[in-house]
């Protein structure tokens, strides 16, 4: 086999049983321009015709690790371009480089800073990945010290941290730059090199005066924010792309010569997350959201429209993300002389409280049954094909699933408030045990926020999304500088982000979030490039609340989020589930199903009356879960198949369950119904 370089990509000249290493690398079959369909074909245009190809450049290099017993043979053109790949690989993951960059005197870089800021300068677009507090800003500072070219600078972060911006620009450029902060609706001075501004400012004359000039750099910090494409602060600042019968848009990005993107958390829950400025960066390989979703996030047709909430390939997108735009460091390989951060739940005494748990715990288990006999109905309507019953019962499940959620958040405001006697008692023995400890205590509530500060007074200081930029700043300097003042207490959505905190080295989490990248950002505020000791993280809840439970749900998400940016993460294998029912979003005209034959009916019929027989509501049984919805679901087809024929919407949800819960159900019941 004898592998080419072509413009665009690579082809491979092999015969059939060369062809084994081809599709492990995942390299794609042409079969010439007549039987081809992909719109702006490289291997069209090169001519191919019956041959193995691939335009990304991580399958290119991920054939030769494949080769096996197959004889490979790489033209000088073909070899040069993977091994400017694999180099690119390695640049990703460099902890250092052979670099001079400009700094004022005094102050420098750190080695894997010094090798970020040459992973930016050697392409138009870079994603710095790297995991919270490892100095983002300051690479993204350096890269303008060492780009000659860059005279024109735009800043997007977000509002609380425009004035650190400013600050470490001060700092560390060095030469002298007019920096213009937006802090009001009027347009920028003409004159200033480098503007510094909110999301939230990007509209009116303000962003009719940005999209006017042409800028050398463009530098979005935080870009997590960016991760719904439909998002109006995502398409003010990436732009939207073509569809059928509408032109693209152009973005603020689309504005500048070069691009540089900043997180430590680029994806929050989920993989497609990341798909909005990865395409905004590399458009050929990254811009089609629906092949991004097919590939990374799992994505599958239901009968009521695509799903893209799961996450598969994340070797390879790894891989791909680090050939072409992003670089990623964890702590653990840069800073070996920081200690790993340690976990601990703090179960509070429950006496005096049961109520307030129970009353949880209750309005928990009825909302999230009133939810499923919501969802249930949906899918029952849905499968008789009736349009009043189905519109109505999908009403109803958006009426229950708004009732849980405001019932849920009253009853979680309880529960914090009950917490506040006992973390205050916590963190003063925390204090009283050490005259030199500092703590960061994270919480949601205001009110949660104000009975903690009133309690410790002057001795802490307060960061809310309340506080003003100068205010935060204040805050901020004095916690780290002022050893009378031993507590800072924020909310973790406004004091998580891109504050150093590192007077402290231990987070106690009053109150807790659902997203597990919040809570890692508020964590690493103290956990980063200045922190000497070990880092001790303490999340304190009631046993059986939601926060209790909350607390074992975040670890199992950031292991999605781990197995996709960090190389070392443990594999591990997701799969994305259809769902029985439908979704509330889903509600047009129901399709008509599949006619069902007389053996598949009767099949049905027997399979949820089996199912029915050994669900009784339990969360577990025999290995498969029986969630509320199908517990619902099978009771009601079961009852139903007694008194008459299941109809072919029916016998196609029977299906359904009977396939998700195989395991229960006869090998002929499951034959019958697989077909």
């Amino acid at each position: 086999m004898i592998v080419h370089a072509m413009k665009g990509g690579w082809w491979a000249d092999s015969q059939y049983e060369e062809n084994a290493p081809l599709k492990a690398a995942g390299w794609w079959w042409h079969p010439g321009p007549d039987g081809c369909r992909r719109k702006g074909c490289e291997a069209c245009q090169a001519g191919l015709r019956k041959k193995w190809w691939t335009p990304f450049a991580d399958k290119a290099a991920r054939l030769r690790q494949v080769e096996g017993d197959v004889q490979i043979e790489w033209t000088p053109e073909a070899a040069a371009a993977v091994r400017a790949t694999e180099r690119s690989l390695e640049a990703s993951r460099a902890v250092d480089a052979e670099i001079e960059v400009p700094a004022p005197e005094g102050l420098d870089y750190l080695p894997f800073q010094r090798a970020g800021i040459a992973y930016a300068l050697a392409r138009p677009g870079t994603l710095i990945a790297d995991q919270m507090g490892l100095g983002k800003t300051i690479q993204a500072l350096g890269l303008i010290n060492a780009a000659p070219t860059v005279k024109r600078v735009l800043i997007v972060c977000p509002a609380s941290l425009r004035i650190n911006w400013q600050r470490e620009a001060e700092k560390w450029l060095v030469q002298k730059w007019q920096i213009h902060v937006v802090m009001s609706a009027k347009a920028p001075p003409a004159d200033a090199e480098i503007i510094i501004i909110n999301p939230d400012r990007l509209k009116g004359k303000i962003l009719d005066a940005l999209m006017s000039r042409t800028w050398d750099l463009i530098v979005v910090d935080e870009c997590q924010i960016c991760k719904n494409p439909r998002a109006a602060r995502t398409k003010k600042i990436l732009g939207e792309p073509a569809r059928k019968g509408k032109e693209a848009v152009p973005g603020l990005v689309d504005r500048a010569a070069r691009k540089l993107f900043l997180t430590g958390t680029p994806i929050l829950n989920r993989p497609i997350e990341i798909q909005p400025v990865a395409g905004a960066l590399d458009r050929r390989q990254f811009g089609s959201f629906f092949g991004f979703a097919k590939r990374y996030a799992g994505a599958y047709q239901s009968r009521w429209g695509w799903v893209f909430d799961g996450a598969s390939n994340l070797a390879e997108l790894q891989d791909k993300l680090r050939a072409s735009i992003m670089i990623r460091r964890i702590k653990s390989e840069v800073l070996t002389e920081l200690p790993p951060k340690r976990r601990q739940i703090i179960e509070l005494d429950l006496s005096g409280f049961e109520h307030i748990v129970g009353a949880e715990q209750e309005s928990w288990a009825r909302h999230e049954q009133m939810i499923a006999d919501a969802e249930a109905r949906t899918a029952l309507a849905h499968a008789e094909g009736d349009d009043a019953s189905y519109e109505a019962a999908v009403r109803d499940l958006r009426s229950a699933t708004s009732a849980a959620f405001t019932e849920m958040a009253r009853v979680r405001h309880e529960t914090a408030v009950a917490k506040v006697p006992q973390v205050i008692e916590h963190v003063d023995s925390l204090l009283e045990g050490d005259e030199e400890q500092k703590v960061l205590v994270f919480a949601h509530h205001h009110d949660v926020v104000d009975a903690l500060a009133v309690h410790w007074g002057a001795k802490s200081v307060v960061l809310t999304g309340r506080n003003k930029p100068e205010e935060r700043d204040a805050a901020v300097q004095r916690f780290q500088n002022d050893p009378a003042c031993r507590v800072f207490i924020g909310s973790i959505q406004a004091a998580g982000v891109g504050l150093t905190l590192t007077a402290a080295d231990l987070v106690v989490f009053a109150e807790l979030d659902w997203v597990p990248a919040n809570m890692s950002q508020a964590e690493d505020r103290c956990h980063r490039i200045g922190q000497r000791r070990q880092v001790l993280v303490q999340h304190l809840v009631f046993d059986g609340s939601l926060d209790a439970q909350m607390a074992k749900t975040l670890v199992a998400k950031q292991t999605i989020m781990d197995q996709a940016l960090d190389l070392r993460a443990e594999r591990i294998k997701i799969e994305a589930q259809e769902p029985v029912t439908p979704s509330a979003q889903g509600h047009g005209r129901p399709r008509e199903y599949p006619k069902a034959t007389p053996e598949q009916r009767e099949a049905a019929a027997r399979g949820v009356q089996q199912l029915a027989g050994l669900c009784d509501g339990a969360r577990k049984l025999d290995g498969a879960g029986f969630n509320r919805v199908d517990t619902r679901l099978g009771h009601e087809l079961a009852m139903r198949s007694q008194g008459r024929p299941l109809t072919d919407g029916e016998v196609w949800l029977a299906a359904k369950m009977v396939r998700r819960y195989r395991r229960q159900l006869s090998a002929e019941i499951v034959e019958v119904l697989s077909g």
